[in-house]
Formats: C-alpha cells, structure tokens, sequence
C-alpha cells in the first residue's frame, strides 16, 4: 500500500519540504556493478530529425482555424502614468477583432498591487494595449492608431540608487525585497574569524543583467473550446502554467490544457506563466476566435526576463598556510520591476569550502527595468565568479598553487548542515581537469609580447538531486511495444530520449519499441517543471518504476500462459526468456493473447535521503590567449569534469556541457544588457547589438563526466545536468586571463575597453 512521507527537496539554491507518495516496497538502485544494456550508451535524440528537417512543430507553428493575431503595445517610459489612451480607430479597422487596455481589461492583479493592464507603467517595454487582428500586418498597423498620452515619472534603475532613503518607489513598502536586510545566513563569528586570519583580503565584483536570447521566443495560442481553454505555449512547465493560468482566471484546472510538444530552449525564463498566456486568452475569449501571441525579439529582451546583475562586496580571512578562516558577502541583485530572486548568490561562499566562519546577507532590489527571471544556475552562476575569483587571488596572494589551495579547505561534509553527502567526487573532478589541461606544466608567470597565454580554474556546486512529486505511466500494448506517459517537457535537453532509455532498459525492450509522450498536461500525470536540473532525477526514477510494475505484470501473466514460474522468466531484447525451458517468446506474443486487456504500470518518485545531502560537484580549466594591443580574449581550450552521478546518455550530456560552456563563455566576455542610466532604457535590445557567442567564439571543450552513480540518492543513481556546466566558466576564464596578463577584472564581461585601461593603468605594460 503507499503511504504519504515528508521529505527536502532543493530547487535552485532554495530547500521546500513536499510531500510523496512511497510504495511499500522498494526499489533497489542501479548500483556499479549493474549490468546494464541501454542506460549508458549513446543514442541520438528523439525528434532530432524533425527538428533538423523543420518538422517539429513548435508553438509558432501550430495553425489553427479562424485564428487570430496578437500584437502588444509597450511602454516607452521606464516609469510612467497613462493620462489618456484612444483606441477607437485601432478597434474600428478593418480586420481588427478587439482591443485590450487598461480602460476595458478585467482587473485582473498581477503582482503586488499592479493590474495586467495598469495605468501605472513601471519599465520600458510593460503592457500598454494588446491588440487581436486577422493577420500580423493589420495588427501591427492598428498599433499605430492607439493614442497614448503618458506622464513621466521619475524612476530609478541602479539598484545601490534605490537602496537610498528618499528613492523612487517601485511597489509601496520599499523597493528591498524582505526588509533592509534581506536575506541573512550565520556560521561561527566571522568578527572573530577576521581577527585569527594572517591575510584578509576585500573586493568588490559585478556581473551583468544577461538576456535568455532563446531561439524560440515566448509564444502561445489560446483557444476556448466551449468553456475549457487549450493553451499551446512555449513553456518548461505544462502543469504549472495550467494551474495558474486556472487561478488567473478562476477556472476549474479540468478546464485548463496546454499544450508544449518543442520547446526552442527556456533556460528558465519560460518556467511560469507569463502576460501574454493571459492577454491570450482573453483575446480569444472576447473574440471567440484562437489567437496566438509571440513576443518580437525586442520585446523579448525588455519584457522575457533577464539574469539579475549583482553588486557583491566579498571579504575573505586565511591563515598564512592556507586555512580559510572567514567569509562574509554582501550581494545585491537588481531584480526588475516585478523580478523574484537573487536570494542565492551566497551559496557557493556557504557551502563550497570548509570554512568555520561565514555570513552571507543577500538584498533583492526592485527598480524600473524588466523583470529578473531564473537563468541557469540563477545565484550559483554569478556567486562562483566572486568566490572563486577571490580564491584564486587569495592563492596567489599566498604563493600557493590555486588547485592545492582549494584542496586545502576541500570539505568532506556538508558545511552548512554538518551531514555527509550522498556522493562528492570533487577531488577526482580536480585532478582529472588539471591532468587534461597540463596544470602541472603550464608555464608560470606572465608571458612576454602581444598575445599572451594563461591558465585558470574554477570549482562548481550545485543541486541536481530532484525529488518528488513525479509521475509516470507505462503502458504494453498488444503488439509488445510500449508507451510511457508523463506531464513533463522537453526543452531541448533530450528528455524524451534518456526516459525512453530508462524505460526500455528496466522493460527488457528494445530501444525503438519504447514511445514517450510528453508536454501535454491533459495525456500525462503530474511531473515539475524542466528547471533546476530537476528534470530526470525526478521522472527518471518515476519511470523506471512504471516500467518495472509493468514488466512484473507482464511477467506474472507470462508464467500463466507458460505455466512456469514468474520468478524463472525474465526480459530482454523484447523477448520473454524461461529458466527452466530452453525457449523465449516475443513480448507481442503474450501481449496479444491477452487480447484487449492492458498492462498498465505506475511510478512515482520516492522521497529524497533525509541523512545525506545530495549534491553535484565538477571543475572546470581554461587556457586563453590575450592580445594585449587589442584586449581580445581568445578562450582555445576548456576542460570540464563534473559528477553528474550515472550517465544515462554521454550523447545528450555532451550536448548539455558544451551548451552551458558557450553560455559560461558568453557571459565572462561580451553578454550584457546596456541601460542608459540618464534615460532608463535599453540600448541593446536586439540581437544585432546584444552579443553572444558565435561558432568562431566557441573553445575546443574536452568533458570528462565521473561517470559513478549516486546509490543514495535516487533508484537511477542519476543527478541533473542543467545547470552545473555553466557555473564555473566565466570564473575559470577570468582567473586565466589574470594568469596571461596580471589583471584582475572584477566586473563581467571581461571586454576589451575593460581590458585595455587596465592595461593603461599597469605600469608593467
């Protein structure tokens, strides 16, 4: 019988207790030694070549009939009134369907004391009109008709700015998010840490708001059949979109569906709902008519979300021998007008070394920009760049070698919770990167002439454990194939591929005889969302024991018909195999003689270890070269090696590591949004001016997973992907470009005007 257990699970950076549902018997994880067939090996991606070929249907391709375009009038005005709006001759044209605003929009909230149409406009790009047209051209041309006037107010967009008394006021209550002290951490006494270290050492770093840029921008079309919505929408969470859109707009969650069969990457801007979900459907409510909604690619980077710029003051004490004695942080991320985060960026300092002494006080602070939204590894990414660059000074500063200081304060257990993990192979990731790079024989000091060649490391720690609530269902059908059912999504990372591994390899089928439908909240049980390297933790174990109830069950109807033992059969190849005869039979052909009765297995993830942490580790070693007449930064090689737990495909994986190495790239030398303070708006908002890495940007990338699986932590042994290789890039970059040329930047990118005035100011140039 099941039973109901509480149990920790952690999404980026923060820890929720949830419940789940534990069957009574357990299932013994894929350990080492597990013989295994399919788990493990490579195979190529499901739905690859209909992505490749055009085939996949995205959201921007679904087509329905009668439908309708949207398009969105945005506010000009990072903080504003709208005195008067006129959107008579916009509604009158010829083609036009409806017009929403604030004047004739249901006042719906939308955050804090805001509508979704409000006459306060607090950001450059925020919701002004929406209009619903019979196509594109005549939507875009009733835009033009509406007649806005505004009265500007004053705004601030710094986020130090508007910590100061007397600031412009974003949301009544004060624009720090949790009180004036944000969020506050304390281990030991960092005052009396300070005073026992021989060196203490202050900085301050910066990292930048960085867009999403994903291919697919956020889209939906939105349908009313009778009195049930169908929303298509671009999104990494189907049930979550449903039960807020359903909250929304007070409907019953039966009469919610959506719909996300591709996704063209999220990266955690796309986890929940959205205005335009709403805009939609009410559009398509008032016209009767589907309406689709995809935000242009400037809208995209006003309005899609951004990841919070942090201002972080680190102040590190150590012993003359390396022993770190103190950590203390204050970080300030500026989230937007309607962000939510920034509470995370102390994790590294608080965990990742074995320190008695830490504080760590993290301020969100709202200003008139758009909002702030998860993007990969959201708080670790930009917390690595401050910790792991000052380590890395801190090492010099001391004359030891920057991986044998880390070695030094290397933490065996849990810092934070003093409890062991449920596996931590860090120091492998260590010396497995620094053999692939040639640590040991990179040549010391600065290098002389223009373009010169350096060395840096930098460590990662993230989640990655999942956890429930997952679901999945496996059916056999007559012909001995299967189908595995979940409301989980794949946003591009190969989910689809990897459960229909785990699923075929605990049937005992083959591969291609294994089909997984997912991205409908309607076809599938309940699974989270695709963020948080969350995603096949949680559904992998879900799926194996379906598959595994369905197999047993399939087996006991084997030994009826065969009149032998269950226990004397077992599954492989698609082909029933006996103990006791020399014989095997083709699934199919037990499934077909049982006719129209379906095997139906169900799985659910169990609850997470409550003695262990479950944790991922890696390190990551770059070698750049520096044109110091120019400042260019040239990144020629990056050696990842993570413990990701189990590799279930090193295909997919790859993939996943090489991606979030361009991104880590990307973020350490060109991408960052540009905001003219004096006037409060973008001046990249396009792809044209926003840089990001291009193929000629992209370093030779060497990955090395550990590749042993975590028995404690889940029946797969399994950690997730996501995030961790994103995270110790940029510092590892930054680290080898002081390597090459004795310049420390602490504020990312890492450009070339940055670059250059330092090389101005250093006298050794």
């Amino acid at each position: 019988m099941p039973r109901i257990v509480r149990t920790k699970v952690e999404f980026e950076g923060e820890v929720r207790e949830r419940m789940a549902v534990v069957e009574e018997d357990h299932i013994t994880p894929w350990g080492s030694g597990t013989p295994l067939r399919i788990v493990g090996r490579s195979y190529p991606r499901t739905g690859g070549v209909e992505v490749v070929t055009g085939k996949a249907t995205y959201t921007a391709d679904v087509q329905l009939p009668g439908m309708l375009y949207c398009r969105i009038m945005r506010s000009p005005h990072p903080h504003a009134e709208i005195a008067s709006i006129d959107y008579v001759k916009a509604e009158s044209m010829s083609g036009v369907r409806a017009v929403l605003c604030h004047a004739n929009a249901p006042g719906i909230r939308w955050f804090g004391d805001s509508l979704l149409f409000d006459r306060i406009l607090r950001y450059e790009g925020e919701e002004v009109a929406a209009v619903a047209a019979d196509d594109e051209e005549i939507a875009d041309g009733a835009l033009s008709l509406i007649r806005v006037r505004y009265r500007e107010l004053p705004f601030v967009v710094e986020a130090e700015e508007a910590m100061k008394p007397g600031a412009v006021q974003i949301h009544p209550g004060g624009n720090i998010v949790g009180g004036p002290d944000g969020e506050v951490y304390r281990r030991g006494n960092v005052r009396e840490g300070f005073a026992k270290a021989d060196l203490v050492v202050e900085e301050r770093y910066e990292t930048p708001a960085a867009v999403h840029n994903c291919l697919e921008p956020h889209c939906c079309v939105a349908m009313w059949a009778g009195d049930e919505l169908v929303l298509w929408d671009s999104t990494q969470h189907v049930y979550g979109i449903r039960n807020e859109v359903a909250a929304t707009l007070g409907l019953p969650l039966n009469k919610v569906r959506v719909i996300s069969e591709f996704i063209g990457g999220g990266f955690g801007c796309k986890q929940g709902v959205g205005k335009h979900e709403i805009i939609a459907a009410l559009l398509a409510k008032m016209t009767g008519r589907p309406v689709k909604l995809a935000l242009s690619r400037r809208a995209e980077n006003l309005a899609g979300g951004v990841r919070h710029p942090t201002i972080q003051y680190l102040k590190a004490g150590v012993r003359r021998d390396g022993t770190l004695m103190a950590l203390q942080l204050r970080s300030i991320a500026n989230i937007g007008a309607y962000g939510m985060g920034g509470s995370e960026v102390g994790g590294p300092i608080r965990e990742l070394y074995r320190c008695p002494n830490v504080l760590t006080e993290q301020i969100a602070i709202h200003t008139n920009l758009g909002p702030a939204t998860a993007f990969r590894a959201p708080g670790y990414m930009e917390g690595m760049y401050g910790l792991e660059s000052m380590m890395d000074q801190i090492a010099r500063g001391l004359g030891i070698d920057p991986l044998q200081f880390r070695l030094l304060n290397y933490a065996e257990k849990d810092p934070m919770r003093g409890v062991s993990y449920s596996s931590k192979h860090l120091d492998k990731a260590y010396r497995t990167g620094a053999s692939i790079i040639g640590w040991e024989s990179r040549p010391g000091g600065q290098n002389a002439g223009a373009r010169r060649r350096g060395f840096g490391m930098a460590s990662q720690v993230w989640g990655g454990g999942g956890g429930p609530p997952a679901y999945a269902i496996v059916r056999l059908n007559a012909d001995g194939t299967a189908d595995v059912l979940t409301g989980t999504q794949d946003i591009g990372t190969g989910t689809k591929t990897v459960l229909s591994q785990i699923a075929a390899e605990e049937l005992g089928f083959k591969v291609e005889d294994v089909r997984v439908t997912i991205g409908d909240s309607r076809a599938g049980p309940y699974a989270p969302v695709s963020a948080g390297s969350m995603t096949v933790p949680s559904m992998g174990p879900a799926v194996r024991a379906a598959a595994r109830s369905a197999r047993e069950q399939l087996l006991n109807l084997a030994a009826d018909l065969l009149r032998v033992l269950a226990t004397e059969l077992s599954v492989k190849e698609g082909k029933i195999k006996s103990t006791a005869r020399p014989r095997e039979v083709a699934v199919g052909e037990i499934t077909g003689r049982i006719g129209d009765f379906m095997i139906i297995g169900q799985g659910a993830r169990g609850p997470n270890p409550s003695d262990a942490k479950v944790r991922t580790f890696g390190a990551q070693f770059a070698e750049v070269e520096v044109d110091v007449e120019t400042g260019d930064v040239t990144v020629l090689r990056v050696a990842a090696v993570h413990d990701f737990g189990r590799v279930i495909n090193p295909l997919t994986l790859g993939n996943q590591v090489e991606g979030g190495i361009v991104q880590g790239t990307g973020f350490a030398l060109m991408e960052e949004r540009i905001v003219d303070s004096p006037t409060g708006k973008a001046l990249n908002a396009n792809l044209e001016a926003y840089k990001v890495p291009t193929m000629l940007d992209v370093p030779s990338i060497e990955s090395h997973p550990i590749d042993l699986p975590d028995e404690i932590c889940n029946s797969i042994g399994a950690k997730g992907a996501g995030e961790p290789p994103i995270i110790p890039t940029a510092p590892a970059i930054a680290n080898a470009v002081f390597d090459a040329t004795g310049i420390r930047i602490r504020s990312l990118p890492i450009t070339r005007d940055k670059l250059l005035e330092e090389i101005r100011r250093n006298a050794a140039f």
